[in-house]
């Protein structure tokens, strides 16, 4: 007889809700939350290629039927689970968080980087498993790179763009074209958060120091200020 899998608690399904964009108006049935968090724990510790179906029922404890109930391929599963993601992790903070920000008085480009790093880190540290999977399967994925293109470009890069501009304007920034900017400020970023959650998660990590120095390199960069000579 079939069984609910229990992968996760309540307030983990409500965070699963909100977070998986499935393209449907009905809400997700316990069965098909506890599918989407099995494949989630599966594809970001096997990969999407060795993941298998069965693997991922059992996890779950449903029939493997069952998963193509909701899902006609693997492929499908893991397009819901990374591309609801990609919307979902950048939407929320671009909207809401930067709404006001040109209008609020006293803003800063360094007010803004130091929101900017401190939401997305909170982020990542608590969805790492799926952005995991994401890192993992973009470079082989088609469908996701040109998914996270088109997020990206919509809803990231247009909006931070202005917001650059913004404070050229204001001289808080140097009168250098803006795209390598962006690159340079948003490799920087994504530097720190795949160090600090990937590649060395056991180091000792202070998190609001480094945070602050990353925003002084990315403001006044990492050599020593030359004395003025007359």
């Amino acid at each position: 007889m079939e069984k609910t899998g229990t992968a996760g608690g309540p307030e983990q399904e409500e965070w699963m809700k909100e977070l998986l964009d499935l393209g449907r108006e009905e809400e997700m049935t316990p069965r098909q939350l506890a599918i989407v968090q099995a494949a989630i724990e599966i594809f970001a510790e096997k990969g999407y290629s060795a993941a298998s179906t069965s693997e991922i029922a059992r996890k779950a404890g449903v029939a493997e039927g069952t998963i193509f109930r909701y899902y006609k391929t693997k492929k499908d599963l893991l397009l819901s689970i990374v591309g609801g993601t990609m919307s979902r992790m950048v939407a929320p903070f671009v909207m809401r968080k930067f709404g006001g920000v040109l209008d609020e008085p006293g803003s800063s480009y360094e007010e803004f980087l130091r929101a900017f790093m401190h939401n997305r880190l909170d982020f990542s540290k608590e969805h790492f498993n799926i952005l995991r999977i994401l890192l993992q399967e973009i470079p082989f994925q088609p469908v996701l790179r040109e998914q996270f293109m088109e997020n990206v470009t919509s809803k990231v890069l247009e909006r931070v763009t202005s917001i650059t501009e913004h404070f050229k304007a204001k001289g808080e920034i140097r009168a250098v074209p803006t795209p390598p900017l962006l690159r340079f400020t948003i490799s920087s970023i994504i530097g720190f958060l795949l160090t600090r959650l990937l590649f060395m998660p056991d180091h000792d990590w202070n998190d609001e120091q480094e945070i602050e120095w990353l925003i002084d390199f990315i403001l006044h960069g990492i050599g020593e200020p030359q004395s003025d000579q007359s």
